[in-house]
């Protein structure tokens, strides 16, 4: 039974729409509900979100739309800084279609989003604006804070792109480049020399600023993202090991099995196993979703 955390333990008042939980750093926690929804946005660090079952690699400017029933964990974590925006959309009083800025969690939609680091530099004024206002439970400031809980929502959908729509990056953000580049590398190695000469890049300064943001180097980050998508495929898919190895960028089934058991403890088979007796479809194909 996972903890349930209540509105009235968060919010000043019972008729605030919106306030937030600063997490400087946030340490491990274990897995919990809401009786609220929340937006984390993720500054600088790095760590293991669990969301509904599912790893996720979680550094600067990784966007999470957590809604009332999802359950969500943090663990390995290491100078994790984040903000959470809580919200309780039935207190919202603007005439605002609130499901075409904030995406609800279907098969179609992900969860993560990745914000550029112009998208994020503009996330996190609103933010601090929005922390003073709903520090007050006035009309006024109730106003003020949904109307930038508005701001950046929008924000949000306007300086934000999925992991797999790399395409959608603006020019000459180097940070960004770099992470989407490595997020489309998961099955397979990734030519840092290569990908810095292509867009001209000074490679020894790209590894300082990778590092400063997120704590890893460039092929840390890559690992424990593969390490991730073989949880999450290990979970999901009846595939063969070796399969699973090579859909995650490991040409040696063998040196997988190492690696997983060196990072986790346990071997991608006992790994498997712990989930056997969960309720979840059988026979599914090995792919990608």
């Amino acid at each position: 039974m996972s903890l349930i955390l209540q509105r009235e333990d968060y919010f000043p008042g019972d008729t605030l729409p919106v306030t937030v939980a600063e997490r400087l750093p946030q340490p491990s926690f274990p897995a919990h509900r809401h009786t609220f929804s929340e937006i984390v946005i993720v500054w600088r660090g790095n760590g293991l979100h669990v969301h509904n079952d599912r790893p996720w690699l979680v550094t600067c400017g990784d966007v999470f739309f957590i809604q009332d029933d999802d359950c969500h964990s943090y663990d390995s974590v290491h100078d994790l800084v984040l903000d959470n925006i809580l919200y309780c959309r039935d207190r919202f009083s603007l005439g605002i279609d609130w499901a075409q800025l904030i995406p609800a969690r279907t098969a179609e939609s992900p969860v993560c989003w990745r914000l550029t680091t112009r998208g994020l530099a503009l996330a996190r004024g609103v933010v601090t604006q929005l922390e003073r206002e709903c520090r007050k439970n006035d009309p006024l400031s109730i106003q003020l804070a949904e109307a930038l809980f508005l701001q950046l929502a929008l924000i949000l959908r306007r300086h934000v792109y999925a992991a797999d729509r790399p395409w959608a990056l603006p020019e000459g953000e180097q940070l960004d480049l770099l992470m989407s580049a490595l997020q489309g590398s998961i099955d397979r190695p990734f030519d840092l020399t290569g990908f810095c000469q292509q867009n001209q890049l000074s490679e020894r300064a790209l590894k300082q600023l990778f590092r400063q943001h997120t704590g890893m180097t460039p092929s840390h980050y890559l690992r424990q993202l593969q390490l991730c998508q073989a949880k999450y495929l290990l979970r999901t898919r009846e595939c063969l090991i070796s399969e699973i190895a090579a859909r995650c960028g490991f040409d040696d089934s063998n040196y997988f099995s190492a690696v997983f058991m060196r990072e986790t403890g346990l071997t991608p088979s006992a790994w498997r196993q712990q989930f056997i007796a969960s309720a979840r479809p059988a026979g599914l194909p090995c792919r990608l979703t």
